[in-house]
């Protein structure tokens, strides 16, 4: 069995009353398309809350080391391995890993991006911190760190790491969705996960929810007014389409060869994108959905969303899934006709639908089970 070259994902995905991703007003972000404005939920929030989850089928219940994304790696992560050492020495050793990881301007913690790096890229730097405390002095524990990070091999600092902590130093969440390293570009790893931003595949709908907070101790009975505050919010409705491309080849790749590791992900990565959605405002609005619908492609052609299918806006009359199943049927069948349906599709689906090149709608199991079989397959190549 040969293995696909690309794995695609198109998912249709509900949700009534919430706020999902947020922009820097705190209203909903928004998407111009097909001259309509569409409800949006950026790629970036999308792969936090996949990379973040806790399930069974979460990334860190694969086996695989895990990365840790934070401006505060040096001090929170790094520094408690030489506890008790003198202050000036973990200054000096604090000082001189920062302008290594983040650049001689970035020492101070707010002038600095977050980086992400693998917990065994962690473990490497809290021993070369350790080795550097070991030395003595501020002034010998800075030059002990210049030596492993700063001449030489060393001077690639965190992609030499791979020579010692192995293809995942920089952790499963970097072999999935990339990392660009400023201060090192030879530690940038290539996204395998290719996430579009989601939209709603019909006009924005929103509405300003008006509020306010009750004080508990007030005696309303004695005239005493009862409000502690008043405030609005947007809370938005919609049916996201939702689209991720997996580069087996870059995936494999960038777990070192592992193809049944690449295949163990794309199974937890196929459940964690049908059922862990985004969400802000949870304990308002309880923003909790599973797809229903979730269409997977295997081929080696230069993958395509379906994006196209909602051009035109999905009306506001009748059921809108029954309306955007329809439209992305037929997106799908025009592209066949165009250019050949060359791919081995499978779908789940809570509506009837006939899909092009998709026989009768199988579970999520299974169709995760399908995948990542494909993937796997070509071990016996």
């Amino acid at each position: 069995m040969t293995s696909p070259r690309f794995v695609q994902v198109h998912t249709l995905t509900s949700y009534p009353a919430v706020l999902l991703n947020r922009d820097d007003a705190g209203l909903a972000k928004r998407l111009p398309y097909g001259g309509t404005s569409r409800l949006r939920v950026s790629s970036q929030s999308l792969k936090r809350h996949w990379r973040k989850a806790e399930d069974a089928w979460a990334l860190s219940a694969i086996g695989a080391p895990m990365a840790v994304r934070s401006r505060h790696v040096v001090e929170r992560a790094i520094l408690p391995a030489i506890a008790g050492a003198p202050e000036d020495v973990v200054e000096a050793v604090r000082v001189a890993l920062a302008k290594k990881l983040f650049g001689d301007k970035n020492v101070e913690v707010k002038n600095r991006q977050a980086l992400l790096l693998g917990q065994p890229e962690i473990a490497y730097l809290a021993g070369i911190a350790r080795q550097a405390a070991a030395a003595g002095s501020a002034k010998a524990a800075e030059a002990a760190i210049e030596a492993a990070l700063g001449k030489g091999d060393g001077k690639k600092n965190l992609a030499a790491m791979r020579d010692v902590a192995g293809n995942l130093a920089a952790g499963l969440e970097s072999a999935l969705f990339g990392r660009m390293v400023t201060s090192d570009p030879e530690a940038n790893t290539d996204a395998a996960i290719h996430v579009a931003h989601a939209f709603s595949v019909h006009a924005e709908e929103t509405e300003s929810d008006y509020f306010t907070v009750v004080d508990d101790l007030v005696r309303t009975e004695e005239g005493e007014a009862g409000t502690a505050g008043i405030f609005d919010t947007e809370l938005t409705s919609g049916m996201f389409y939702g689209y991720v491309v997996i580069d087996v080849a870059g995936l494999v790749d960038n777990l070192g060869g592992d193809r049944a590791l690449a295949a163990k992900v794309v199974e937890h990565l196929l459940h964690l994108i049908a059922t862990v959605t985004p969400g802000a405002k949870k304990g308002s609005t309880a923003p909790y959905a599973y797809a229903e619908l979730m269409l997977v492609e295997l081929g080696a052609a230069q993958p395509r969303s379906l994006a196209g299918a909602f051009r035109r806006p999905v009306p506001l009359t009748g059921d809108v899934l029954d309306g955007a199943l329809a439209a992305l049927a037929d997106q799908l069948g025009r592209f066949d006709t165009a250019y050949g349906g060359t791919e081995q599709r499978a779908a789940l689906v809570t509506a009837d639908v006939a899909l092009p090149g998709v026989a009768e709608p199988i579970g999520l199991d299974a169709l995760a089970a399908w995948a990542a079989a494909a993937v796997r397959g070509a071990e016996a190549d």
